[in-house]
């Protein structure tokens, strides 16, 4: 796929201010930190058409993106430990629900893991979340460029057989780096093909 188009539409707080259900929906999520902003710049092909930080919590809204005028890229609040009050997360967490369980348009979730660090609870749990609410996701391992091979091979493994203790069959999952845009063609490939069922 070639990302001819990327344009900011609005950001809100209430799936029913969110845009026309009409076409698919593809939305990223993940914990603070995780590199979601540059994997969505790296994805898009646009250096800042997602805000990036380096304090986690940037992203506090539901961001629409339409691209190529025929779907939606949503950029996500991260979750996890983000400087913010606990009220303010709080309501993350409300709204956040609230999108993934009623916003019939989105097609698959895109669940963003650092390949760096070991399986965290707070990921897990969140995809066991996911699996109990049929919701449609896949893992997204991002700055694989920080690792060595072996380094690579074995943090995958090892995440491998976490998922494996609560999953009979596991997410399909994508290995990316927003430095060196691995993983892009293989991401706006599985969107594109996914497009075309929808």
């Amino acid at each position: 796929m070639e990302i001819k188009s990327a344009v900011f539409v609005i950001s809100n707080t209430e799936v029913a201010k969110c845009p026309v259900s009409v076409l698919p929906e593809y939305a990223f999520i993940g914990r603070s930190n995780v590199g979601k902003s540059s994997l969505i710049n790296m994805l898009c092909n646009r250096k800042s058409l997602a805000k990036t930080s380096v304090k986690p919590g940037k992203t506090q809204l539901i961001n629409h993106f339409l691209i190529n005028q025929n779907w939606y890229l949503v950029d996500l609040p991260g979750y996890g430990y983000a400087k913010v009050a606990k009220e303010q997360r709080e309501k993350w967490n409300v709204f956040i629900q609230q999108y993934i369980l009623k916003r019939s348009n989105l097609v698959c979730l895109m669940v963003l893991i650092d390949s760096r660090i070991s399986a965290q609870k707070i990921d897990l749990e969140f995809m066991r979340w996911l699996g109990k609410n049929s919701i449609p996701f896949v893992i997204v391992f991002t700055k694989i460029d920080k690792l060595s091979k072996r380094q690579f091979s074995d943090n995958i493994t090892a995440y491998t057989l976490e998922l494996e203790k609560f999953w009979e069959e596991l997410p399909l999952c994508f290995y990316t780096s927003a430095e060196d845009k691995t993983g892009r063609t293989e991401l706006l490939a599985f969107i594109e093909s996914t497009n075309k069922l929808f």
